[in-house]
Order: structure tokens, then C-alpha cells, then sequence
């Protein structure tokens, strides 16, 4: 669902979104320590920031719909559900922005 100026959240979807951004949470510590092996703070905020979200739609509906994918089939499903809509983007937008780090220690 996306939200227009003036759009109310309803109760349903606060809480759905409450669940979501849960789920996210665990799923971004994960994926960080799996990948890295180490605690990234700063990696963590970009994976779940509403500036990353909002490439989706209005960051409440966006951890809404994983809080329903959640509630519905379970962790693994929203885990996979993650890691096939949101992570694809936010792998390139990390590439992109990796290269920009290491061009401008270039310079």
C-alpha cells in the first residue's frame, strides 16, 4: 500500500509494521554477521533506514508487508521475501556507494 500526503496509518498497519521492522532488524544482524563477521552499526541503519525504504513505497507499508509475510508463512518466508525485494537495491546502492568511497581516496 502507498501512502499519499495525508494518509492515515491505520492500527492494523502500525502493528503489522511494528512485527516488520522486527523481523528486518534480525534479518539485517544476521546477514551482517554471516557476511562479515562482525557487529556494523552504521551498515545496520542503511539496510533499515526509511531513506532505504522509501525506494519501495512509505517505509510503514514496507515493513508492513513483511510483518504480513511474517505472520502468515513464517520466518524463512520472510526472510526470503527480504532477501528478494529489499536486498537486491540495497546491494547495488552499496556497490555504488563503496566505489564512491574508494574514488574519493583516490583523489
Amino acid at each position: 500500500m502507498r501512502y499519499s500526503a495525508g494518509m492515515r496509518v491505520t492500527q492494523a498497519e502500525r502493528e503489522q509494521a511494528w512485527i516488520g521492522d522486527a523481523v528486518l532488524t534480525l534479518f539485517v544482524r544476521a546477514r551482517i554477521l554471516k557476511t562479515l563477521g562482525v557487529v556494523d552499526a552504521a551498515l545496520a541503519e542503511r539496510m533499515t533506514s526509511n531513506r532505504f525504504l522509501s525506494a519501495f513505497g512509505h517505509p510503514t507499508a514496507v515493513e508492513a508487508q513483511l510483518g504480513r509475510v511474517y505472520s502468515s508463512q513464517g520466518l524463512e518466508a520472510a526472510f526470503h521475501w527480504v532477501e528478494t525485494e529489499l536486498m537486491p537495491l540495497f546491494d547495488r546502492q552499496e556497490s555504488k556507494r563503496s566505489r564512491g568511497v574508494a574514488k574519493s581516496r583516490t583523489d
